[in-house]
C-alpha cells in the first residue's frame, strides 16, 4: 500500500548539507499495525512528515495504493486517504470538538454520532462535545480528541508521531487503550512513532531506524526480543541502537 524507495532528505547548515533520511526503503502492506522505533535523532519524526507531505525528499520516491504521491502536497495526500496526528496536538482557540470532528469526517455527522467517536477513545462525550479545542484541556484530552478525529476520517493509513509525548501516565494507560482497540477494529493500517514498549508490544510489524536508514525490519516476535532481550528495556535498547548486540 505505502512504499518508500531510495527516500533521502536533508538540510542545509553552515558546514553544509546534514542527511536525515539516507536512501531508505520501505513497503507497508495494508491493514498492518506498524511502529516505527529507534534512537532520538535517528529520523522517525523526519519520516513521518515525509510520508503526510510535511516534508518533502530530496531523492527518491513515495507510492501509495499505486500512486506517486513525492509531489503532492498535504491537502493532496489527505484526500488520498492519509491521515497525520502530530505529536503535540494543534489548539484550536473558538473551535468546538463537535465542529473538529465534523470536519475530520467530511459531512455533518449527528451529535450522537460524533459522540459515538469521542467514546471509541475513552471520553464521556457529553463532557466534550460542545467544549473548545483550547488551553482548557491536558495533553492527554486533545491527544484522545486528535486519535478520534483520524478515527472519523477512516483513511486508509493513520500515521501518529509519538503519541506518548508529553502525557502523564493517567493518560498513557488510556491511549494504549485507544491502540489496543484500534489494533482489533481498524479496517486501514495504522504506523506509529514511538520508543514505548507496551506500544511496541501490539505492533504487527517493528521498524527500526537508526542514522536516517532502516537497521532492522520484521515483526513483533523477531524484533522485540531483541530490543528487550534480559536487561532493562532502556539498557537493552542504547545498547541495540548503538550496534552493541
Amino acid at each position: 500500500m505505502l512504499t518508500l524507495e531510495n527516500l533521502s532528505f536533508g538540510v542545509q547548515e553552515e558546514c553544509g548539507e546534514k542527511d536525515i533520511i539516507r536512501n531508505l526503503n520501505l513497503t507497508i502492506g495494508e491493514r498492518k499495525f506498524v511502529v516505527i522505533t529507534g534512537p532520538n535523532g535517528g529520523g522517525k519524526s523526519t519520516l513521518a512528515k515525509l510520508i503526510a507531505g510535511i516534508e518533502k525528499p530530496t531523492e527518491g520516491k513515495i507510492t501509495f495504493d499505486g500512486e506517486d504521491i513525492t509531489e503532492k502536497g498535504i491537502t493532496d495526500r489527505a484526500n488520498s486517504g492519509i491521515s497525520y496526528a502530530f505529536q503535540q496536538p494543534v489548539r484550536f482557540k473558538g473551535v468546538q470538538v463537535l465542529d473538529l470532528i465534523r470536519l475530520a469526517a467530511r459531512k455533518k455527522l449527528s451529535v450522537a454520532d460524533a459522540c459515538q467517536y469521542l467514546s471509541e477513545v475513552g471520553l464521556c462525550a457529553k463532557d466534550y462535545i460542545n467544549r473548545e479545542v483550547n488551553a482548557s484541556l491536558s495533553g492527554g484530552e486533545l491527544k484522545r480528541i486528535e486519535i478520534a478525529t483520524v478515527l472519523a476520517r477512516g483513511t486508509k493509513l493513520s500515521v501518529f508521531d509519538e503519541p506518548e509525548a508529553g502525557i502523564d501516565l493517567w493518560s498513557f494507560q488510556n491511549l494504549i487503550a485507544v491502540f489496543e482497540r484500534m489494533r482489533e477494529t481498524t479496517k486501514g493500517t495504522v504506523l506509529i512513532i514511538s520508543h514505548q514498549e507496551r506500544i511496541l508490544n501490539i505492533a504487527d510489524e517493528i521498524v527500526v531506524i537508526k542514522d536516517g536508514q532502516i537497521a532492522h525490519q520484521g515483526t513483533r516476535d523477531q524484533i522485540l526480543p531483541k530490543l528487550l532481550g534480559t536487561a532493562s528495556a532502556v539498557d537493552a535498547c542504547s545498547k541495540f541502537y548503538k550496534g552493541e548486540r
